[in-house]
């Protein structure tokens, strides 16, 4: 804690560092919330980047700071009701700290009177979800795409990880675990799907990458999405990815998490709720091709996750961090189960898509 009191200390806009402490329940990264006495800003979100992951933190910040200045700037100029995290400098002026034991640190400012949350609560709240998904999206949709680095090659491209999925399992032999088997399987029946996206002829956007339900921040008082954190994975891409992840994490009602993986099921309703909230900006920027390809988006990236996941637990779990030996074949095994549940709903999900962009 000495430690994380002292790299606290690089980047503290002012006060004293009352206490640091874990924050969150994210995979890849170490969050901690510092508290600070007699300042304005009361907190700050300090943060130790996975290198192993995110390998090269200091572009990851580069794209941060380009995308949190110009979100700022159309704020201030259209009267936005929508807060972006800022990027707070270190004592030397960089926007990051390499501490001597060469881990990369940075800081970043908190959204105060606002709350995450794992799962969707009710209807209203996965409107503010779409909501907030498709501000977000809006926000950034004039930023050039050559003013974004790719932090990430190879990111949501599903056909990549596929190809590293067959690698891992010609490396590591035969697996006779029925959960194993039963996964394998799975992933073989739907080869071919993986391509469709990138076979589409989308053009790239700017996207936030992973806008899961639990990156959008619910005003405590309003119950309005005020903003969307975590932009590690800001870069250029396909809005898809986005919908389709923000569906997939939103429409399972049971987590990611859930005990009973075959339990997990596709909710309509909440998709609907989504899909409404995300329009009502989204429409300003989306295209015929771009609703065309809504479905596949929201079945590919569930499955997509999925097949990470596998990959992960059949590799020895060293991307996604784990709480228990199996936590990454039992996610897997969740987004596999929703993925099929997604496509018992296609139909359902069409029509959601067709009415509400009517």
């Amino acid at each position: 804690m000495e430690n994380l009191n002292h790299i606290a200390e690089q980047f503290k806009p002012g006060g004293n560092i009352v206490k640091v402490k874990e924050f969150g329940n994210g995979n890849i990264n170490d969050t901690y919330i510092v508290t600070l006495e007699d300042h304005a800003e009361k907190k700050f979100v300090l943060q130790r980047i996975n290198t192993h992951v995110f390998k090269q933190p200091k572009l990851i910040m580069q794209n941060m700071r380009t995308f949190t200045e110009h979100v700022h700037q159309r704020v201030r100029n259209e009267g936005h009701a929508w807060e972006a995290p800022r990027v707070i400098s270190a004592k030397d002026g960089l926007d990051f700290l390499i501490d001597d034991d060469n881990n990369f640190w940075r800081a970043i400012s908190f959204v105060d009177n606002a709350q995450s949350h794992d799962i969707i609560k009710d209807l209203d709240h996965a409107r503010e979800v779409g909501h907030a998904l498709g501000t977000f999206q809006n926000l950034i949709s004039d930023l050039p795409i050559e003013s974004l680095a790719d932090t990430l090659e190879g990111f949501h491209i599903t056909p990549r990880y596929l190809q590293s999925y067959y690698w891992v399992l010609m490396k590591n032999g035969t697996h006779t675990s029925p959960e194993v088997q039963y996964g394998m399987k799975f992933i073989e029946d739907r080869r071919d799907f993986a391509h469709v996206l990138e076979n589409a002829n989308l053009p790239l956007r700017p996207i936030h990458g992973d806008p899961k339900v639990n990156n959008v921040m619910i005003h405590t008082s309003t119950g309005k999405a005020v903003s969307i954190v975590d932009l590690d994975t800001g870069k250029p891409g396909l809005v898809h990815y986005d919908i389709g992840d923000c569906l997939r994490s939103g429409c399972n009602p049971l987590g990611e998490d859930a005990e009973d993986w075959e339990a997990v099921h596709f909710d309509p309703e909440i998709g609907s709720a989504i899909l409404e909230g995300y329009l009502t900006e989204a429409r300003a920027f989306l295209t015929t091709a771009d609703y065309d390809h809504m479905f596949n988006a929201i079945r590919l990236i569930a499955f997509e996750l999925g097949l990470r996941f596998f990959t992960d637990h059949l590799v020895g779990d060293v991307y996604f961090k784990v709480k228990y030996p199996g936590h990454n074949l039992h996610r897997a095994l969740v987004q596999f189960k929703l993925t099929e549940s997604i496509e018992a709903h296609e139909a359902d999900i069409r029509h959601i898509i067709k009415s509400t962009v009517a």
